[in-house]
């Protein structure tokens, strides 16, 4: 067990209070700090307080005793990365790729001599990144294509002359069709037919709620205008169209897959993925957004929005967990309104991070206090970990992975 000191990263669409809150720093944080990451990436990896010695490399000196049964699997390496994640500005519409993907690509950008940090590199490792995403705050987000019947009922009630024929090129065409036929349209538009389709636009969506009702599309009508005034002359605009807007309460999560267009509007979450820096972007953004390659990753079947919520833990008292279709994270979450002592689940390495109250970890001879923001790494090797949680309670997330 070792307490963990974790990097900050401090990205423009970040929030200057909330990770600061968390950690009991000063507010406001002189820049915004958008995430904090708990784990191996060797691009910001934590270290061991009071060492400086990086995550990875603890785990390198002794793979067997970090990673347990999981050392073959994940070929000595974490195999998920632990975020605090607080958006006060959106974040850029993205999509990840498959594994077979990441492989291909990666090995694709190599055999052309891409350098790995090149601005237009697709492909930095050649793992896939699915992720989740639970909700520490209120969170709006849009994620993955809306079933298209909807997404006609959204464009006629804007009422914009000049999205009608684009209206029925969707409307004609059976799913998943008429999405990718539509978002193909969109995202290779001439600059000048852009500018002017998100000036009508903007303008249908003030017309919309102005009308009193807006026919239940407020918060649609109200993301339309937030993007337009920050990305007056991006394509995202229009592709945040086809998209599920929807607000998560806090303890809800969601679940990103291989393929799913999104992106993170506001709010602050508890975040884990598959260890990988792979992301495809597709508009609100100045960086490099690569059309064809996102095409080929996207998935345009508009499945329902992959909402997730905990349910209890059977092997493992006062735990909740979130299950998803991956073996390289399984984030659980315990909610403790007074003094509790709690077995720690999993039997490989861990990240455990909390986020309200204090608490004790011990294990063996060992014991670790940690308040809001604090965090330890659990090895495999620390079999029976117990947390005991202070008198007015605790909030703590815990992230292994799912083998």
């Amino acid at each position: 067990m070792e307490l963990l000191e974790n990097p900050i990263r401090t990205y423009a669409w970040g929030s200057r209070t909330v990770i600061a809150e968390l950690l009991g720093q000063p507010v406001p944080a002189p820049h915004p700090q958008a995430e904090m990451w708990l784990g191996a990436h060797p691009a910001a990896p934590s270290t061991v307080a009071g060492e400086a010695r990086p995550l990875h490399e603890l785990i390198g000196a002794d793979p067997a005793a970090a990673l347990g049964r999981g050392r073959e699997r994940w070929q000595g390496r974490l195999p998920f990365l632990l975020k605090v994640l607080a958006a006060e500005e959106p974040l850029s519409l993205q999509a990840h790729p498959s594994l077979e993907q990441a492989r291909e690509g990666w090995e694709r950008e190599n055999a052309a001599g891409i350098a790995v940090d090149a601005p237009h590199r697709n492909y930095r490792d050649a793992h896939h990144k699915p992720e989740l995403i639970c909700a520490l705050t209120e969170f709006d987000a849009l994620v993955g294509f809306r079933e298209p019947t909807r997404t006609v009922e959204l464009l006629r009630a804007l009422d914009v002359p000049e999205l009608a024929a684009y209206t029925e090129l969707l409307a004609g065409q059976p799913c998943p069709d008429g999405l990718r036929a539509l978002f193909t349209t969109w995202i290779t538009l001439p600059q000048s037919v852009l500018d002017g389709l998100v000036r009508a636009l903007q303008d249908g969506a003030v017309r919309l709620l102005e009308r009193g009702d807006a026919r239940g599309w407020t918060a649609e009508a109200r993301t339309i205008l937030d993007l337009s005034e920050r990305y007056p002359d991006d394509a995202g605009v229009l592709a945040a169209l086809l998209l599920n807007r929807i607000t998560l309460q806090p303890g809800e999560a969601l679940y990103l897959p291989a393929g799913n267009l999104h992106a993170y509007l506001s709010g602050a979450g508890i975040e884990v993925m598959a260890n990988s820096d792979n992301v495809l972007r597709g508009g609100l953004t100045p960086k490099h957004v690569d059309v064809p390659e996102l095409l080929r990753v996207l998935d345009f079947t508009a499945p329902p929005p992959p909402v997730r919520t905990p349910a209890p833990d059977a092997a493992a008292d006062g735990w909740q967990r979130y299950d998803v279709p991956v073996e390289e994270f399984l984030l659980r979450r315990a909610v403790s309104t007074g003094r509790d002592k709690l077995d720690v689940p999993g039997d490989g390495a861990r990240i455990l991070l909390c986020t309200d109250g204090e608490l004790t970890v011990d294990v063996g001879a060992r014991s670790c206090e940690l308040s809001r923001g604090g965090a330890v790494f659990l090895a495999a090797a620390d079999a029976g970990a117990i947390l005991t949680t202070g008198d007015d309670g605790a909030t703590v997330f815990l992230a292994g992975d799912a083998l």
